[in-house]
Formats: structure tokens, C-alpha cells, sequence
């Protein structure tokens, strides 16, 4: 059950924070920016998440979708980590736990 939850909660985070991303708001493109990317990155960054968590919702996609949410959340805590925007790591952290959660086998 543990497992059920996790993935079907890493799939509502990964959609969420792809949406939030893919609008793009001027405030999310300016944090991008700041990081070192290109404005449009925030739209990029928010397809990948969107497909991620569609990968992860079906049992026939969820590792690669696994894979592929793994390195989005590795590049964030890269980039959180090298800009010392530690409190960003927070919802980072949740990200890790439900990764590992939703890779053990059920």
C-alpha cells in the first residue's frame, strides 16, 4: 500500500510542479533565469515533469519514468545546492523520499 501511495503521490507532485513550471510566469521564468538557464527552461523543465509522471502512472512506463524524474530532481538539488537556496531543498527532499518509495517493488 505504501508503495501504491507514493507512486500515485509522485505522480500529483510531478504533474503539479510540471504545470506550475509550463505556465511559465514571469516570476518562474525569472528564477530560472537567475539559476543560469534560458527563460523558456522553466516551460522544458515542466514537459519533462509532466512526462514523468505520466511514465510513472503506468506500470509499463514507471521506470523509465523513474529514471527520468530521477535526473530532473538531481539536476535541481545541483542547481538549489550551487546557488545555496537551501530551502528549496525541502520539497526536494520529499521528492527523493517518493522516488525511492515508488522504486521498491511492490
Amino acid at each position: 500500500m505504501l508503495h501504491t501511495v507514493s507512486v500515485w503521490l509522485l505522480v500529483a507532485g510531478f504533474f503539479g510542479a510540471g504545470l506550475f513550471n509550463a505556465i511559465g510566469t514571469p516570476a518562474t521564468q525569472a528564477g530560472f533565469v537567475r539559476w543560469g538557464y534560458p527563460a523558456w527552461w522553466c516551460r522544458l523543465t515542466g514537459a519533462f515533469e509532466m512526462a514523468s509522471a505520466v511514465l510513472v502512472a503506468f506500470p509499463a512506463g514507471r521506470e523509465a519514468g523513474l529514471m527520468l524524474g530521477t535526473v530532473i530532481v538531481a539536476a535541481a538539488v545541483l542547481t538549489v545546492l550551487r546557488h545555496r537556496e537551501f530551502p528549496h531543498l525541502v520539497p526536494l527532499g520529499a521528492f527523493v523520499a517518493l522516488l525511492a518509495l515508488a522504486g521498491i517493488p511492490s
